[in-house]
């Protein structure tokens, strides 16, 4: 809950698409930091959209910046994919970028909500922000709504010959190779979830099921949970519509990964280092 009593703290990232906007000097040790207040002049106070995050420490009040055009570079700013900063922070991560990273992920998260919840869902009115929580409430039907999350899994599968199956999306950069992810459907349970995207894209069975870790991925809202399985039956056949190809890879024979930092590349790097538990 937030605290009342005392001032939030006003920390200020500007967002641009799926980018952080930074000044253009800014080194990768630095662009998890916050933006200092007084080099915001070119933004319009009209195009602010602050709002509380209650945290441990303090409150945050983010900006989005509703009037930047992403094909309009702002002269001395850059634009930093959010992949990228993930990527960037994860390889030289410390106690403070971390705090800051999952502030950023944060913001950016309720600022695409709140461009798509101006208005209830029930019955059309503009809404209004909800007092104490991070929620919008319609001042007409009183609907409440909280900022959407989407959960997602993500799987390693190993088979008896301790090979890894990996697979390029057709949405993947040539050559990039990855593991079978897909969307939570209502009813489901997550291990549901894995067993049925694993036979959708790639036709096989698996087994053992094991959660690992989860991470906030908000692109646009999903938050992915790691699992681990083994490969139950099967020969691999692709569903052609989201994945191209998929095979079995050893440790000596491996194709380009996702970079550091997101979690497909922490499931393939605990079983590159024999760090599995099966």
């Amino acid at each position: 809950m937030i605290n009342l009593n005392r001032p939030p703290a006003r920390v200020f990232y500007v967002f641009q698409e799926n980018s952080l906007l930074v000044p253009e000097h800014t080194g990768d040790s630095e662009i998890h930091k916050p933006i200092d207040s007084a080099k915001l002049s070119f933004i319009h106070s009209q195009d602010i959209d602050s709002f509380l995050i209650p945290s441990i420490d303090n409150p945050v009040i983010a900006i989005n910046t509703l009037s930047i055009n992403s094909n309009a570079p702002v002269p001395g700013w850059k634009q930093v994919p959010l992949r990228q900063l993930i990527s960037a922070i994860s390889a030289g991560i410390t106690d403070d970028s971390t705090g800051n990273l999952n502030r950023i992920l944060r913001a950016f998260h309720i600022t695409q909500w709140r461009r798509e919840s101006k208005f209830c869902g029930c019955c059309g009115k503009q809404n209004i922000d909800a007092e104490m929580e991070t929620a919008r409430l319609c001042p007409s039907c009183g609907h409440l709504e909280f900022p959407r999350i989407s959960p997602a899994v993500i799987t390693l599968i190993i088979n008896d010959n301790d090979e890894a199956l990996l697979a390029h999306n057709k949405k993947f950069a040539a050559g990039i190779y990855s593991l079978i992810a897909g969307f939570n459907e209502a009813g489901e349970s997550l291990e549901a979830t894995v067993i049925r995207e694993i036979k959708e894209e790639t036709s096989i069975d698996v087994k053992d099921i094991s959660y690992v870790k989860s991470q906030a991925w908000p692109f646009p809202n999903s938050l992915m949970a790691g699992f681990t399985a083994r490969h139950a039956g099967g020969d691999i056949k692709v569903d052609g519509m989201e994945i191209e190809d998929a095979q079995w890879f050893s440790r000596d024979r491996l194709p380009q990964i996702p970079g550091h930092g997101s979690i497909s590349r922490y499931l393939i790097e605990l079983w590159l280092k024999g760090d599995l538990s099966y």
